[in-house]
């Protein structure tokens, strides 16, 4: 997949940057550098093409996933994070996802993975209307930190309430921050620091 690796110190953990529709590996390299500039940074492009903008997985329409390409695209991601943990020689239980909207929709797919051991994540404007009854994961050593809109005009606050749900049934630490619409502030920014 096309991205971006940056060495930080050794030992230090290292953002998975996921971007949102019609970003790119580079969109929120700031935000890395805002979060840590001393955390090493693998900032991936999502594959899907959407009237030729990047996404990370396909969807049937707004807030409508393909299920079916959530999943295999989720499976590919995981792949693909696991085989640069060798080349860039990192632990997997040093990632931490990084996430805007279609960005943080792909990482709670990865979080729900049995086979993730991630211990934390940040996720802005995350949306995730995905039946995950069946997923049993337990995320008790697990912290994630979730900016979500008031007035988002692409997620309601029903939608974000049930992510909050998502982490809160399987046990994990919640750390919440609301903002105005669907976006990503200094503010929500520096309250998600306090995470790392």
């Amino acid at each position: 997949m096309k991205h971006i690796f940056k060495q930080g110190e050794q030992g230090k953990p290292v953002f998975l940057l996921l971007h949102g529709t019609g970003g790119s590996e580079t969109d929120l390299l700031p935000l890395a550098e805002m979060l840590d500039p001393t955390y090493s940074v693998l900032s991936v492009k999502g594959k899907v093409s959407e009237n030729g903008m990047a996404r990370f997985f396909k969807r049937l329409g707004e807030g409508k996933y393909d299920l079916e390409d959530l999943e295999y695209r989720g499976k590919e991601l995981f792949h693909f994070v696991k085989t640069a943990a060798e080349k860039y020689n990192f632990k997997l239980e040093d990632v931490i996802p990084v996430g805007f909207s279609n960005g943080s929709n792909i990482a709670i797919n990865l979080i729900l993975r049995e086979e993730t051991p991630f211990q934390k994540a940040l996720l802005f404007a995350p949306l995730y209307p995905v039946d995950v009854e069946d997923n049993q994961k337990d995320l008790s050593e697990f912290e994630v930190f979730l900016s979500m809109g008031e007035n988002d005009p692409i997620v309601t606050k029903e939608q974000s309430k049930d992510v909050i749900n998502i982490f809160k049934e399987r046990n994990a630490k919640v750390n919440e921050t609301w903002v105005n619409s669907h976006e990503m502030t200094q503010a929500a920014v520096l309250a998600g620091k306090k995470i790392l």
